[in-house]
């Protein structure tokens, strides 16, 4: 039985993770946040990049690894991304029921495909009745208090680190957030965008403006806003916003 662990030294897992483009790798590779187990310290073979409710699994498949207990510290969900289809086959036969198989859809990076004089259009199409502000303390404070919207700022420990390595625009009705675009996670040049309105208030284009005020920010401060789609309607809203469709990948979303 090979023994997990939590690499220190996290560019020992780099080869493992090479030509994927998924920022929360990044991340973790980097150091800013998340974490990467493998099956060694020195030369890893197998590694796991978990940040949030993602768990990207490259290298050979491991059994150990995807069974791995501290995966799943503080979690009772977990969204598992496989290399390949030996990841696949491990990931259904750890976990039977209690994972179900869906698909996700990529969303290419192309730093220079955004057009600011439409995205500013967007950006300035907030119905009236409504407040658009940048995320500070005294929201990012609430946000952590409010479950549909807590992913905007849940990764981050403290407004300190946000500020560093995250970003965010909110829509605000009678001063309460009703929609909005923020960092789900940041890395050394970026974002990953996390965006949602809450359900009584969407189909309002909420979404679009904060979305479209957030990239224009990203783009002011020289980061790349990065976007993952969970569903058909979000890789639609990202296409709206200027970016293009990549393709679908496979996906887990796994209970404890």
């Amino acid at each position: 039985m090979t023994i997990m662990i939590e690499l220190k030294d996290t560019g020992k897992a780099a080869p493992l993770f090479e030509g994927w483009q998924e920022t929360l790798i990044w991340s973790c590779l980097q150091g800013v946040m998340g974490k990467i187990y493998a099956d060694s310290a020195q030369t890893p073979v197998a590694a796991a990049a978990v940040l949030g409710d993602f768990c990207f699994l490259a290298g050979k498949a491991n059994r150990e690894l995807v069974n791995h207990e501290r995966m799943w510290e503080h979690r009772d969900f977990l969204i598992l991304v496989p290399e390949n289809a030996e990841w696949e086959n491990l990931i259904e036969e750890c976990y039977g029921k209690r994972v179900k198989k869906v698909v996700r859809y990529a969303i290419k990076k192309e730093p220079y495909v955004f057009d600011r004089k439409k995205l500013q259009e967007m950006a300035d199409m907030l119905p009236d009745g409504y407040e658009l502000k940048m995320m500070d303390e005294v929201l990012f404070d609430r946000c952590r208090e409010i479950a549909w919207c807590r992913d905007w700022v849940a990764q981050y420990d403290s407004y300190e680190l946000y500020r560093r390595y995250g970003l965010g625009a909110v829509v605000l009705k009678d001063g309460e957030p009703v929609s909005g675009a923020s960092s789900y996670s940041g890395y050394q040049g970026g974002i990953e965008i996390e965006i949602d309105t809450r359900e009584d208030y969407r189909r309002k284009g909420l979404a679009t403006v904060c979305g479209a005020k957030l990239i224009l920010e990203c783009l002011d401060r020289g980061w790349y806003p990065s976007w993952d789609a969970q569903n058909k309607w979000s890789a639609a809203l990202a296409q709206k916003l200027g970016y293009h469709y990549d393709r679908e990948y496979t996906a887990y979303e796994a209970v404890r």
